[in-house]
């Protein structure tokens, strides 16, 4: 065997024997009767165990129960079926996996389905050949991810059971199994890591339903190993404290140790992949509270936000919208830690958010401060859409955003309301009266706008007209002749 076939086998295994000592410090579960997480929905599920042997290593608790719930049996559309029917028909197992197996254990409706096979990908290719059924996407195959298209309606994502023998954050370098507890055991979160059987029955290696019933939020075994594996997973792991935790602020000491110690780790992703994440944080009604322990615990100058983010100006804007009941937009909140255009020039660079995003991040930056006029208050805003040289439909929303920000809900709905109006003088009009066409032509049209907007838009397209002669004089333009 060469030497670099060699060193990858002996990683491979002393990756393996890491797994399994993991697994050592988990204990039993207890028998119990489910109940739901959701006070306004009963669901029935029934609990026992089974215990499974870790090869050769342990005895491992796996934790299974029954899902019966009106959610579960929603999602059986006739191209699922279909799909269950040819893995039956074909001798290979599947179940769901992650995701809709924790949606369904908290009474949501999953609307994205993963599944996991002990097929694999070759062997689901032959097997949808087989039956005739179209495969799209095809670039998860070395991952063990294959994607079919059934009766042209649906699609369904089904991955290989592996394990993760040398990682690269999302690129990892995988070898499949059969071994359902190998596979769970490779996952970010112990809420992610479950499997549901097309009967209902949930399998459970590594306390995700007990974790769910505490709504604790905690990594697969070793909380820096698996950050290790891929530091986006620091990122997750907050956004399932969002939807998961009624503490946005209860974490545990070990865990904050480790996400101090690897934050590190997020220069090393991406900033779309980092952005997918920091949105939907920023989306969550623990947005506040989660950003800031994300602040405290380092991570500002590797996503962009450089090394003194405005952590007080956020504090303002976060407090004065959740009392007002307002949702403000990632890119909104976040604005808020930027003091100047420079800044936002720098999280632009780093995250790559699309232009929308970033324009308004600009436009909050440099009219923050602007100051709503006494007996006009819309006025100032106003002046702005009038003057962009951009999309007014953009513009006007622009400037309700910067609004809701400033705290001034009812203005923003206001000006949502408001229809620019045209600046009503044309380039024909400016010929008639003998204005040259090129600089002068733009200079008196420039006037020209300044009388109108100082009208508050309400002088005439007539006595505009009737200006342009003193106008011109005043700007020292002669007529030209026909």
């Amino acid at each position: 065997m060469s030497t670099g076939k060699l060193v990858s086998a002996l990683s491979f295994r002393l990756k393996r024997i890491g797994r399994y000592a993991e697994l050592i410090q988990i204990t039993h579960k207890t028998i119990f009767t489910a109940t739901s997480l959701n006070p306004r929905k009963t669901s029935s599920v029934r609990a026992h165990h089974l215990l499974v042997s870790c090869p050769q290593l342990l005895k491992r608790s796996l934790f299974t129960m029954k899902v019966e719930s009106e959610d579960f049996k929603s999602i059986f559309t006739d191209e699922l079926v279909q799909l269950q029917k040819i893995f039956e028909k074909h001798n290979y197992e599947i179940r769901f996996a992650g995701g809709p197996v924790r949606d369904l254990l908290m009474n949501i409706k999953p609307h994205d389905l993963d599944f996991a096979t002990t097929a694999t990908p070759q062997q689901m290719k032959d097997m949808f050949n087989s039956e005739n059924i179209r495969m799209i996407n095809l670039t998860g195959e070395k991952h063990g991810t294959i994607t079919v298209r059934i009766n042209e309606k649906e699609n369904f994502e089904i991955t290989t059971l592996r394990i993760d023998v040398v990682n690269h954050g999302r690129h990892a370098e995988v070898e499949f199994t059969q071994d359902w507890e190998l596979d769970a055991n490779r996952r970010d979160l112990t809420v992610n890591s479950m499997f549901l059987g097309f009967d209902g029955t949930v399998y459970d290696y590594c306390g995700g339903w007990e974790d769910l019933q505490k709504r604790r939020v905690a990594f697969v075994g070793d909380a820096r190993t698996r950050m290790q594996e891929d530091y986006l997973r620091i990122l997750r792991y907050f956004r399932f404290c969002a939807r998961i935790s009624p503490d946005p602020n209860l974490h545990e000491p070990d865990t904050e140790a480790a996400l101090r110690e690897n934050m590190e780790g997020l220069s090393r992703i991406s900033g779309e992949r980092i952005w997918l994440e920091l949105k939907q944080i920023l989306s969550n009604r623990h947005a506040g509270p989660l950003l800031e322990t994300m602040l405290r615990l380092g991570i500002a100058p590797y996503i962009g936000l450089g090394e003194d983010p405005n952590i007080k100006e956020f504090k303002v804007i976060w407090e004065r919208a959740k009392n007002n009941n307002v949702e403000l937009l990632p890119i909104t909140l976040l604005s808020a830690l930027l003091d100047s255009e420079g800044a936002a020039a720098s999280l632009h660079a780093r995250l790559k958010y699309p232009n929308f995003d970033k324009d308004l991040s600009f436009f909050i930056v440099e009219h923050r401060n602007l100051l709503p006029e006494p007996f006009k208050p819309l006025r100032p805003y106003q002046m702005i859409v009038i003057d962009t040289k951009q999309k007014m439909k953009d513009a006007i929303f622009r400037g309700a955003e910067l609004l809701r920000y400033q705290g001034k809900q009812e203005l923003a709905n206001e000006f949502e309301k408001w229809v620019p109006p045209r600046f009503p003088v044309g380039g024909a009009d400016l010929k008639d009266k003998g204005v040259p066409g090129g600089k002068p032509m733009s200079m008196v049209i420039q006037k020209l706008r300044s009388k109108w907007k100082d009208s508050d838009f309400q002088i005439s397209h007539e006595d505009l007209v009737r200006c342009i002669p003193e106008v011109m004089e005043d700007l020292g333009i002669k007529v030209q002749k026909s």
